[in-house]
């Protein structure tokens, strides 16, 4: 049984994972990855991290929503898992998020955004973005060599800001705007940029 870490805030986690991984060939977040499949990396992350619930957001393959419940029951924690289901998902990624951003409980104070196809977060990330924020930052995310990672960590006051999103960017429009109320916590790990796009990466 895999737990995350201790929970003393009101803290989420979306995993954005609606795509059809066109350039993948399709099946992307579903394909063979170290014993499961790939979408499973970024699920250990999430439910690492200092949240309540990690909401899975799926839009074009059912399969990841079942991908989602089946890790999630097996390491105990799919009383932790809620699924989104993004209708318009094809207009974005943008649209994702903001299917997972309504869905979310009122008292939400921070919001951690994770890609389903970057399987390799470091679990010593999210804690740290946390302190960021509670340090006074509006949000937080990881730099690797000078390139800006995920997860983001989104204090609560940007929140609604999200619903006025578009285009396949997701949060990172909203963050650029942010300068020096975006914190940045340096990493050495190229887990928080690395991503998978074709077959050939899962060869990593």
């Amino acid at each position: 049984m895999t737990t995350g870490a201790p929970v003393n805030s009101a803290l989420e986690a979306l995993v954005l994972a609606a795509g059809k991984g066109s350039r993948f060939g399709g099946g992307k977040l579903t394909a063979p990855w170290l014993g499961g499949v790939l979408i499973d990396g970024a699920l250990a992350a999430a439910f690492a991290a200092p949240v309540r619930t990690v909401t899975v957001v799926w839009g074009a393959d059912e399969a990841v929503s079942e991908a989602a419940q089946a890790f999630a029951e097996r390491t105990g924690q799919a009383g932790q898992l809620r699924i989104v289901h993004a209708e318009r998902f094809a207009e974005g990624l943008s649209e994702s998020l903001k299917a997972g951003v309504a869905s979310l409980p009122p008292d939400t104070e921070g919001l951690y955004v994770f890609l389903g196809d970057m399987p390799q977060v470091p679990p010593s990330i999210p804690p740290l973005l946390e302190e960021a924020l509670r340090n006074g930052a509006q949000a937080a995310a990881p730099i690797f060599n000078g390139v800006r990672g995920h997860p983001a960590l989104i204090g609560a006051g940007l929140l609604s800001r999200l619903s006025g999103l578009t285009g396949d960017r997701g949060a990172g429009a909203l963050l650029d705007g942010l300068g020096s109320a975006l914190a940045l916590v340096e990493t050495a790990d190229d887990g928080v940029v690395w991503d998978v796009d074709l077959p050939n990466d899962l060869r990593r």
